[in-house]
């Protein structure tokens, strides 16, 4: 499985981006996608995900600015940021995981097997 995050850049705070992710061999509509972010210096974050089953789910700091959204014609996974903050700055990554995971686990990383090649985020003030 080959993912591929694109769509980053550098923003001014108060912008939009939209990142989007696709996947090779994998038919994304068949698995769980989730969006991370990692900032300098931190962890991996949990931005938000969907389901196999069209069911969104979202970091509840994220809630209201980032939305996920998926085009099965295109096999992508997208991820709409708006009111862009600085400290939304990061590199972020997709992922893939098992439509068995169960919802708790998507919230965190153990519930994603593929990991995709990040994009970066810059947001200045």
């Amino acid at each position: 499985v080959q993912l591929q995050a694109y769509g980053g850049g550098l923003v001014q705070a108060g912008g939009f981006l939209r990142l989007s992710c696709v996947a090779s061999v994998l038919t994304i509509s068949t698995v769980n996608m989730g969006w991370f972010r990692q900032a300098p210096g931190k962890e991996r974050e949990f931005v938000g995900g969907i389901r196999w089953t069209s069911h969104t789910y979202s970091a509840e700091s994220m809630k209201g600015r980032f939305t996920i959204s998926r085009n099965n014609a295109k096999n992508t996974v997208d991820l709409q940021m708006n009111s862009l903050k600085p400290e939304d700055t990061a590199v972020y990554y997709c992922a893939a995981g098992n439509r068995r995971n169960v919802l708790s686990e998507l919230f965190t990383s153990r519930g994603y097997d593929d990991w995709g090649h990040g994009t970066q985020v810059t947001v200045s003030s």
